[in-house]
């Protein structure tokens, strides 16, 4: 009889300046044109609502969402490659929501890249609709830049 091993339940909490180590490892490993520490360090600085998720003792993925004047803004929602398709990016992103509406906010906004098909499958699931585009919003390697598609959900 062989073993079962089970990964360890995926654990949210607030983001501490003592995470920004694992969150760069997360967002490099992740992203072409990741985010600098600086400005992860802002948010957390300016109390932004930054989040992470932990598998055990290993962060594996982060968001980062700005709410002020009954509007949230989701600036970054991130998972370690080798954890995508996991249903973690749906948990953090789930979390940001109650968030921003216990915090008695209307709308919230996020832009995604044109090409991140998977990104935008998940924002769609989870009541997201565009509402608009970002022409070159986004540095990319092929073309020089790359549009946005900007989201919107109501929080009722």
């Amino acid at each position: 009889m062989s073993a079962v091993i089970s990964e360890p339940m995926p654990f949210i909490r607030p983001m501490r300046a003592d995470d920004l180590d694992d969150v760069m490892r997360v967002e490099n490993a992740a992203y072409a044109h990741p985010w600098s520490a600086g400005i992860v360090r802002d948010c957390l600085r300016v109390g932004y609502s930054c989040w992470v998720c932990e598998l055990g003792e290993e962060l594996v993925a982060h968001v980062v969402m700005s709410i002020a004047a009954g509007e949230a803004h989701l600036l970054n929602l991130c998972v370690d490659p080798a954890w995508q398709s996991r249903g973690l990016g749906r948990r953090l992103l789930r979390r940001t929501l109650r968030v921003a509406k216990e915090r008695n906010t209307d709308t919230v906004f996020l832009e995604v890249r044109e090409s991140n098909a998977s990104a935008r499958q998940l924002y769609e699931s989870e009541g997201f609709c565009e509402i608009g585009r970002r022409t070159q919003y986004y540095p990319a390697d092929r073309n020089g830049r790359e549009d946005a598609l900007v989201y919107a959900r109501a929080l009722l």
